[in-house]
């Protein structure tokens, strides 16, 4: 066969459990997803009313160059119509920008324990990967920084970071960046950066204008559309000129713009949205920690344990499997001792929390 050998070993990118797996092994009816970092509260109202008024247009391809969506997000981020890119989720853009890129001896950089979907990407391209340790469960921004070579093309950094939630700080990106050659790119993937803004020390990248970094952003999490795969990035002008080459046409689709561009609006539903993930974070890290477990600090919509080892993961997820409740091991993430658990509306998170207290005093 044909296959190059890059491809011939890549492991694909493993989704979490559904609730059609669970349900067609167990029998169980009632199923909570705690496993996906989708939004607890579903998608916003006023993207499902768009797309039940357009769903006639299905028969149209969708305007290639998504005008009105970018244009509203250029309003909002306060950039030019030439800085935005969107696409079949945020990870449409970085297969884009690997695309447009990546060739010959280039090499990428990232984090070790980071998305899993890059690592995908860029061994799909054939392209050499070298990966840092984690610091801390933190991106070590100061280890990247000295593990760069003279063929590092492209950065990963992820902030905050799924799977841990955790982030790096302004101070440390501020330092960091000034270590970055002008010929090396930056992805800075921030999928959950609107959990993380009040924090004072968010390096928010938007607030900085630097020629050599993409912000790449998605409406799965907050604004409730992972199912209609939308992401969306600035940087400079020239950069997406290039990218726009590469990107595939007619993405995202016609009922996914529409849907996006009107949950971009439904301010009700994104302060709601925050407002449940903040009190759901507080009462889950409280939970944990009363049990006894460790608990990363986290930025996102999710929290992460700690346990003993790989083995004490696999039998709390499978323990919380048979009470119905959905969450995420992370041992293809490369930590192998970590349980990656959303959260949930309240009743979700408090049978989460029960359910774990059964399961630690057992």
């Amino acid at each position: 066969m044909l296959v190059p050998e890059h491809i011939e070993t890549l492991e694909s990118y493993q989704p979490g459990k559904s609730i059609e797996s669970l349900h067609q092994e167990s029998g169980l009816t009632e199923i909570y997803k705690l496993g996906s970092n989708e939004n607890p509260l579903g998608p916003s109202p006023k993207a499902v009313e768009a797309i039940q008024k357009n769903l006639n247009q299905i028969f149209r391809y969708p305007d290639t160059k998504a005008l009105e969506l970018r244009q509203a997000l250029a309003r909002k981020f306060q950039v030019k119509l030439e800085n935005c890119i969107v696409g079949n989720g945020s990870e449409g853009i970085m297969s884009a920008i690997m695309g447009t890129f990546l060739h010959d001896k280039d090499e990428v950089l990232t984090s070790s324990c980071t998305f899993t979907g890059f690592f995908v990407l860029t061994q799909a391209r054939g392209v050499k990967l070298n990966t840092v340790p984690l610091k801390n469960y933190r991106f070590d921004l100061e280890g990247i920084a000295a593990a760069i070579t003279p063929n590092t093309k492209i950065i990963f950094l992820c902030n905050p970071n799924n799977p841990t939630g955790t982030i790096f700080t302004k101070k440390e990106f501020e330092s960091f960046i000034k270590k970055v050659p002008e010929g090396t790119l930056i992805i800075l993937d921030e999928a959950y950066a609107e959990f993380a803004l009040e924090n004072p020390n968010f390096p928010d990248s938007m607030s900085y204008r630097l020629d050599n970094c993409i912000t790449l952003r998605t409406f799965s999490k907050l604004y409730g559309l992972a199912g209609m795969r939308v992401g969306y990035g600035f940087a400079h002008e020239d950069l997406i000129k290039y990218i726009l080459k590469v990107k595939l046409p007619f993405e995202p689709g016609v009922l996914s713009q529409t849907a996006a561009l009107a949950a971009l609006e439904d301010q009700k539903f994104i302060k709601e949205t925050l407002q449940v993930v903040q009190e759901g974070k507080k009462f889950l890290i409280l939970s944990f920690q009363n049990l006894g477990l460790q608990v990363l600090p986290s930025e996102a919509n999710f929290v992460t344990l700690i346990l003993k080892n790989e083995e004490e993961v696999n039998r709390f997820y499978e323990r919380l499997l048979k009470k119905g409740i959905i969450t995420r091991p992370l041992k293809n993430f490369g930590l192998k001792e970590g349980l990656r658990i959303t959260i949930g509306k309240q009743e979700e998170n408090f049978k989460c929390a029960e359910a774990l207290q059964e399961i630690s005093k057992a």
